[in-house]
């Protein structure tokens, strides 16, 4: 967790989703996973673009595709699942709280990756989950 002197980072942050949200709404934990089928203790975001444009892109919904910029209300962390566990550091400045996220704004135009980019990382998803180990630390 972070306080005061110990910021993770300063942000933009931003959520990719499918969900339509207006300003000022609140991304709560505690809704079905994209990644699992369970609902997620957690409300995960990311400081950078590409890793949000893969949380639309992958969510689970046939609802347009969409990148909030959102503002943390209280502690979050970095996300393990995307982090040490898997890679040294937090390259792709992932975080997850137990606290809601505030919509502040929707980003109005973004570059989708590819069609390939997208169908690689779900046969990727796929064969792990296969596999046993698409597990999310959550």
């Amino acid at each position: 967790m972070h306080n005061k002197q110990d910021v993770l980072d300063n942000g933009p942050f931003f959520h990719g989703t499918k969900a339509e949200l207006k300003i000022g709404d609140l991304l709560v934990p505690q809704h079905l996973s994209n990644y699992q089928d369970k609902k997620s203790n957690y409300i995960y975001f990311t400081a950078t673009l590409d890793a949000a444009k893969w949380g639309a892109e992958l969510a689970t919904s046939d609802l347009k595709e969409r990148i909030y910029i959102v503002e943390p209300l209280e502690d979050f962390e970095n996300d393990p699942n995307l982090t040490d566990k898997r890679f040294p550091g937090n390259p792709t400045r992932s975080y997850r709280s137990k606290s809601p996220l505030k919509i502040v704004a929707e980003l109005g135009s973004w570059e989708r990756h590819s069609d390939e980019e997208i169908n690689n990382m779900l046969t990727t998803l796929k064969k792990l989950r296969e596999q046993g180990k698409a597990i999310i630390y959550d």
